[in-house]
């Protein structure tokens, strides 16, 4: 989770930095942005679908609990509209398209940082390994394997050392070699951002 969430950053960061240079119409800035488009509905789907229910079954009569699991759907649905803002910017690029960019940072930065101080920790008490497991595989099966041949490298892009060690740990043992051996080099060869 705090892998993917600090690749969203990074991403929002490469696109302000990419129009603030006046590169939003270049095809590799397009391009970063449908990857991040697609790796956000990804992991927001999945989390609808499968992590945020298995957690409210947990919770039982637990009303604040529940009220932040209430807070973290409404929060995904607000990013739908700031999405659609920064899509109709580039469209018309003469019209504020590094506001539309800050406002969706700011809404999705705020989303990810409540969720990480206040959902991953009570996400942590009461999910089990296989809550935790069936979680993975709907990723994985949402992804797909042409999906997580451009996931796995797209977290990593940027990572330290440190990073990358951990987030592969955490992963199935063939993902790091297929990662190094094939994905990666196809991952860089798509030019995003550029």
């Amino acid at each position: 989770m705090y892998a993917t969430h600090d690749a969203f950053r990074r991403d929002l960061d490469r696109l302000a930095t990419a129009v603030g240079d006046g590169a939003a119409d270049r095809p590799g800035v397009r391009a970063g942005w449908a990857n991040f488009v697609r790796q956000l509905d990804v992991h927001h789907t999945v989390e609808d679908a499968v992590l945020w229910p298995r957690v409210s079954a947990a919770l039982g009569d637990r009303p604040a609990d529940r009220a932040l699991m209430a807070e973290m759907a409404a929060e995904h649905a607000a990013l739908h509209p700031a999405l659609t803002a920064v899509e109709e910017g580039f469209r018309a690029p003469d019209n504020d398209l590094d506001d539309r960019i800050t406002t969706l940072a700011r809404i999705l930065g705020d989303h990810m940082e409540h969720e990480e101080n206040s959902a991953l920790p009570l996400i942590q008490e009461v999910l089990t390994s296989k809550d935790w497991d069936a979680f993975r595989g709907a990723m994985a099966r949402r992804q797909g394997p042409s999906g997580a041949a451009v996931y796995v490298p797209w977290v990593l892009d940027d990572t330290t050392a440190r990073q990358r060690k951990t987030f592969l740990a955490a992963m199935p043992g063939p993902v790091a070699i297929v990662n190094s051996v094939l994905w990666e080099r196809r991952y860089r060869n798509h030019g995003w951002w550029r």
